[in-house]
Parts: structure tokens; sequence; C-alpha cells
């Protein structure tokens, strides 16, 4: 298998599912997903000797060659990690969604979605070429906007759905202008050749504007503060969905783009300030909000904010230590957050809640699942032996080697993040202890406070799950993916040798441009890290135990800004504004549209060819009006003016069709009669079709608008406009010549030799232009598509009607 078959391979069974699971509808279409990540995860996991022994795999296609665009990929250390995330992830995903998604939701539209996000995450971290990558990152948001809002039968879900996809869409917009741009200073849109430009670009002018528009589309991908809102609403997703993109994929897209292109941007006194100052300030923030919630999957959301913030932060350091502390707990958060969410989705689905307010005790009900939450919080907390332990000791050491960046304000800024440090992870791990103590630890309380389930007592839990009789463990289906995960969490924390050279070492290697060796250990004397880890276990058991008064100490803490708040706000009011435009715009009269479609055309069109220098109005290399042409030209005015000032509608179809008859006769002139033939029929044909749906309209005259003399002065204006500014055109495009032969030439010396017809406007349009003409197929075919749904939208719909009348 190639590189290029396995990035495009779920995007080929996603479009065939729906057909395939059509004729196996005894068969859950998650079987049907199932095989995709298991062959891609073992594929890449194939490449993980040859990559780790520093040979990356290049596959490239031409696309657009003339422009530099290719579908150009690359598998290096980087990207194989985040393949391996996203296949591995991925299967155990789809694996827990067969036992979790029943009823409706087994459908497989959500296998279909599931795949088309797997492609494009897969696409944008092995593209080495940044327009495709950028075509990749747009697919992210488009998928993750169709899980997110999966249940779109709930408003939460949609208004959920659409805040994701406005974030990530708009950063991926402004992110585009800093492709652009660093396509000006580099002169390539390939990743790599722009790497060893890193220098160069640093030290450019446009150095500042490409570094904030690239960061801007990072941030509101990753949900850094301020577009970390995102993140936490978008928990009305399914679980598994929420397990998918918010622990291992999607929000991990904007670290990828970080660290993928911190051989060109990083390094700088602004590339610290901005990317550790954000980071650490999402790192810190989200911990402390993460607290404050009471919907365990909010818990998860904020906790996912403020671990994202910490490799952030660690991307920004641009040291050594930092990089590969911050590759390594992408490895480990993946692991131990995606078996949180599956585990959280299991507690919701066994008692029909989510709220920690009315759960407590199932230890003994759930001793497995009790484990397994056991094991992922303390990792995440940063408890030994877990592999969350040995990421968060080497966050810390290498937040105690800023002062070797040599820059002339670090000695004021280095203090700062160990602070932050240790202050966002005691608060990681309070919450992380209200996740396994609060749910499962004291009297059993399974939903208002006994055995029974109030399903109403919080809005989020998962529609179609509710708890039915008594709580009990979950099936081996459900727990089978995050037990595979939590083992993970185990192995690694305890034997980390088995990933440090083989996936931590080329991942940290392609980031920094060089070759690096991690060994990485639990123990390394009795040292700062240590006495920080001390003081964060400390004081967060301190503060676990005083619970209830720490958290009405931030419940009298009231934020000068309430984002979410805020965000709704400016919907409104973006929804006032646009109304009050259309109501200006939207009149009903299909005249009023036409009039503005043009006013904006002419607008635009003068505006760019006088911006342009385009206006050439020589007439000294125009033929002679030979009479005839000056008598057709003369019938078609006639026509045209009898159209616009007739009040008969017969009289203007006849009149409409004198004047597309002389253009035929144009035609013949010029010696085109395939041109002539074709405008006859179609003029034909057109009439005709006016005539026959005149029959059918009321009898009346064309205008009985009071406003008669105002509508007319406005149509003359804009028809006068209109046709001076298409005769401008025309005499400049013939006076304007910007090569000195002209492609009719060439059209006519190579249209039989190339594509062997000798009608030179055929082939044109068949052959040479042959993608406008598919362009033009594929709107008419749209355009066919939509009148026939709608038909028979209308057929079913009177058919129902008609069914519950007689009913």
């Amino acid at each position: 298998m190639s590189l290029q078959v396995a990035v495009l391979l779920p995007f080929v069974v996603a479009f065939i599912l729906p057909m395939v699971a059509r004729y196996t509808k005894g068969i859950h279409p998650g079987w049907l997903a199932l095989p995709v990540p298991i062959v891609l995860v073992s594929y890449f996991f194939s490449k993980l000797p040859q990559i780790s022994a520093g040979k990356p795999f290049h596959e490239i296609w031409e696309w657009v060659p003339s422009m530099g665009i290719s579908f150009d990929l690359y598998l290096d250390g980087l990207s194989v990690l985040f393949t391996l995330l996203i296949t591995g992830i991925g299967s155990l995903v789809v694996l827990y969604s067969i036992f979790y998604l029943h009823g409706e939701d087994k459908r497989p539209s959500f296998y279909v979605y599931i795949l088309l996000f797997m492609g494009a995450m897969l696409g944008v971290v092995t593209s080495n070429n940044i327009l495709l990558l950028y075509v990749f990152w747009e697919l992210t948001s488009f998928s993750s906007f169709l899980l997110i809002g999966f249940w779109h039968h709930r408003q939460e879900s949609r208004r959920a759905a659409m805040q994701s996809s406005l974030f990530t869409v708009t950063g991926g917009f402004i992110m585009l202008v800093g492709i652009a741009l660093l396509y000006v200073v580099t002169g390539t849109f390939d990743i790599r050749e722009m790497s060893a430009m890193g220098d160069m670009v640093k030290s450019h002018a446009l150095y500042i504007p490409i570094l904030l528009t690239f960061l801007i589309g990072a941030f509101t991908k990753s949900a850094q503060v301020p577009f970390h809102i995102w993140l936490p609403n978008a928990m009305e997703a399914p679980t598994p969905v929420s397990a998918y993109l918010h622990s291992a994929t999607m929000v991990k897209a904007g670290i990828f783009l970080l660290a993928k292109l911190s051989l060109i941007l990083a390094g700088t006194p602004l590339w610290f300030l901005l990317v550790a100052g954000f980071g650490i300030t999402t790192m810190a923030l989200g911990s402390y909000l993460a607290v404050k919630a009471t919907d365990l999957k909010r818990i998860l959301a904020f906790s996912t904010v403020s671990q994202l913030g910490m490799v952030v932060t660690m991307l920004g350091f641009s040291i050594e230590a930092a990089i590969i502390a911050g590759m390594f707990h992408l490895l480990n958060h993946a692991t131990f957050k995606g078996s949180l969410f599956m585990m959280i989705g299991i507690i919701d689905h066994q008692t029909g809640t989510r709220d920690i307010r009315y759960l407590s005790g199932l230890k003994k009900l759930m001793p497995i699942s009790f484990a397994v939450t056991l094991i992922g919080s303390l990792s995440m907390a940063g408890i030994p032996p877990f592999n969350g332990f040995l990421s968060k000791e080497m966050f810390f050491e290498s937040s105690l080697m800023l002062k070797d960046l040599g820059f002339g304000f670090i000695d004021v800024v280095a203090p700062i993040f160990p602070i932050l440090a240790v202050a966002a992870s005691i608060f990681t791990l309070i919450y992380s202890f209200i996740i396994f103590h609060k749910v499962f630890f004291g009297e059993l309380k399974t939903g208002d406070g006994e055995s029974k389930v109030d399903h109403e007592s919080d809005g989020h839990h998962d529609d179609h799950h509710g708890h039915h009789g008594e709580v009990k463990e979950a099936g081996i289906g459900l727990l089978l993916s995050p037990v595979i995960l939590v083992s993970l969490v185990v192995v690694i924390g305890i034997f980390p040798g088995l990933v440090d050279m083989t996936i931590v070492a080329p991942a940290a290697s392609a980031v920094l441009g060089t070759t690096v060796d991690v060994h990485v250990s639990h123990w390394h004397g009795f040292n700062l890290p240590i006495v920080m880890s001390l003081i964060v276990v400390g004081v967060g058991y301190f503060l676990y135990r005083n619970l209830e008064q720490l958290k009405k100490f931030q419940e009298r803490i009231t934020t000068p800004v309430d984002l979410d708040d805020w965000y709704d706000q400016s919907i409104v009011g973006v929804e006032r504004l646009s109304n009050a435009i259309m109501g200006r715009q939207l009149t009903g009269l299909l005249r009023d549209y036409v009039a503005f479609i043009m006013v904006g055309i002419l607008l635009m069109i003068g505006w760019g060819i006088s911006q342009a220098g385009g206006i050439n109005l020589k007439l000294e290399a125009y033929s002679i009006i030979t009479i005839y042409e000056f008598l057709v030209a003369s019938f078609m005015v006639i026509g045209t003016l009898t159209v616009v000032f007739t009040g008969s509608r017969k009289a203007a179809v006849i009149a409409l069709g004198l004047t597309g008859y002389s253009m035929s006769l144009m035609f013949v002139f010029f010696r085109a009669p395939d041109l002539a033939l074709t405008q006859l029929i179609v003029e034909t044909v057109i009439v005709v079709l006016f005539l026959l749906v005149l029959y059918h309209l009321p009898k009346q005259r064309i205008c009985q608008s009071g406003r008669k003399g105002p509508i007319n002065a406005t149509n003359a204006i804009i028809a006068s406009a209109s046709g001076l500014i298409v005769t401008i055109l025309a005499i400049s495009a013939h006076n304007t010549r910007l090569f000195e032969a002209s492609i009719a030439q060439w059209y006519l010396e190579n249209s039989y030799p190339l594509a062997h017809g000798s009608n030179v406007v055929n082939v044109i349009l068949v052959d040479f232009r042959g993608f406008d003409t598919f362009g033009e197929i594929a709107v008419w075919s749209l355009a066919a598509l939509g009148v026939v749904t709608l038909i028979k939208y209308r057929k079913n719909g009177n058919r129902k009607e008609a069914t519950n009348h007689e009913n």
C-alpha cells in the first residue's frame, strides 16, 4: 500500500459505505467501517522501523504543476506519531461506537463522518504541500461539524456544531492569508523547502503578520484562549465523537501545525511570548474551569483545553527538552484522555446521567470501570507510575530551563512559567480526583440520590442511552476499547523505553530539524521538578479535602467577560445586521434582485479595469461596418427597445426572438455557420417555450406598478451603464495584446493534430477547455437533481397529508 492510497482509503470507503450498508442491513455498519482504521494503523506501525532509522517516506503526484500545487505526502517522525494516534484511537473509537450507539444512532452516516474526518486528519499530518494541507484542514472542520451536530434534532447540538465551525473555519480563512504571505516570502508551497528558509522568513518584514495568521489558525483549532469556548460546548456530541475528536485528533491539528512550522517560525522572542504565553494561560484557565464544572464530559473538555495549553507552552519554549516532553505528552494524553472519555460514556450509558452531583458509590457495582477510571485519572493528575507523570515531570524540568533562551526579557518572565505550571497542575490533580473519587466512592447514588435516575437533572446526558433497571457493569464490547487504552497508560508508564526512541525521538527530531536521543526514566534524583510535583500533590490533596470551600470561593469570583455569552450576543448582533440589510434587499421582486446584481457587477468591473489601466479605446484597427451588418444591428436594437417599452407580453416575446434571429445572421456574416445554427435552434425553443408559458399566465400587461417612472429611470441607467461597460470591455480587449501571437492561431494549428477534430469551436469546448464544460454540466446536473428532489419531496408531502387526512 502506498502512502497516497492510505490517506485516500477512508474517503473511498466513506463513499461506498452507505451503498454497502443498504444490502447488509443485518450487520451493524460499524463492522463495515472498522477494518479501515485497523488496516491503516497496521500500515503506519509497519513504517516505524524505517522512520526511527531516519528514513522518511515521500510520495508526490503533480496536481496543478503550473501553480506549484501537488498531492505531495511526506511521512516523518512527527507525521507517524499523529497517524498512529489518528488510526489507533480511531480503531478503538469505531469499536466502542458499535456497542455504544443504538437504535437510530447506529445509522451508516455516523461512520461515514468518522471516516471522512479520519481521512482529513491523515491528509493534514502527511501533507508536504501547504495548500494541500489547507484543503485537508478545512475538511476536518467540515467533518467535525457533521460529527458534533450528529444529534441534529437537539438545539444544543446544532449550536455547538455551528460554534465550532465558525471558530475553526474563520481561523482557517485567516491562516490562508498567512499561507499566501508565506508564499510571497519563500516562493514555494513545499513545506520542507519553506523550512530550509526559516531564517529568511524570520528576518523578513512580513514575519509578524505571517506568525499572527498562523497562530490564529492553530489556536482556534486547538481551543487556546480566547478561542477555547467551543470545545466544552462540543461535548453535546456523542461520547465516541468526544473521545476521538477532542482527545486525539482534531484539537491536536493545531498542535501539529505549530510543530510542523517550528523550523519556519519558532525561535524568536515574539514566538516565545505569544505561543508560550497563550499556552500557559490556557493551561491554567482550563484546569481552573474544570474544577468548577459538574458534568463529567465538561470536566474532561476543560481538562483537554488545559492539556493542550500545556503542549502549546512546550512548543513555545522551543528548546530540546520541551519539544521532547511535548511529543511524549501528546502520546500520553491520547491514551489516558481517550480512555476517560469512553469511561464517562459508559457511566452515562449505565446510569443515565453524567452529573457528579447525582453520582457516587459505583465502585462495587462497576469494578472494572472503576479500575480504568482510576488509572486514567491518576495518569492525568501526574501520579507515578503512569505515563502522565513522566511527561509532566519533563514539562516541569523544561520550564526551569528558560533562562538559556537568552532573550533580553527572559529574566523577568522566566519565573512565571514554573509558578503557573504548578498552579495549573494543582487544579489538574483536583479535577482528576473528582472524576474517580466523587463517582466511585461514598454512599451509592446513581440518579436523584437513590437507585433511580433523574434523566432531566442536567441537560448534558446523551440521548437514547437512558438507564433502565439496576446499575451494573458494562459489557465487554463497551469496556474493551478503554481497557486497551488504559493498558497502554500502564505499559508506557512502567516501560517508557518502548516508545522513547521509536516514536518520541523521531517526532522531536522532525520538529527540531536535528537528531535527538530520548531516554525517559522515572527517577533523576531529588531535584526541583520532584519538589514541584510534591507541592502539587500536597496542595492539591489539601484543596480537594476542602473542595466545598474551594467551590464557594470560585462562585464568589465573577469574570468580567463571559466569552460564551459574548459569542451569543455577537451572533445575535450579526443576525440583526443581516436582517436589516436583507430587509432592504429581499423585496420579493425579481427586478430588484437583478438590479442589485447588475450594479454590483458594474461597480466591480468598472473599478477593476480603471485600477488596472485596462481601458484602451483606440478604433484605428477596426474593420469597416457594411450596410448588411448595420441593418442587422438596427433590427437587434429595434427588437431590444420593443421588449423594453411594449406592454404586451406576446409582442415582447416576438421582439426578443427578432433580436436572437438577428444575432444568427451576424454569425452567418462572420462565417460561423455552426454558431448560427445553434443560435437559431435556441431562439426557436425559447420563443416557443415563452409562448406556451404565456398561455397559462393571467391576461394582463407586463407592468402594473404605480412606480413605473422611477423604475424605468433606474432600469435605463443600469442598462446604459451595462452597455457602456460591455462596449469598453470589448474594445479594450480587442486592443490589448498581452502576447505577441494570438492564441487563436494555436487552436487552428493544433485542433486536429491534438484532438482529432476539425471543428475548432467544438474542440475548444470539449478538449482544450473540457474542465469548463465539465463544470457547466455539473452545475446543470446539480440543478436538475435539486428540481427532482423538490418534486419528489412535494409528492411525498402530499401523500403524507392525504394519509393523515384519511386517518
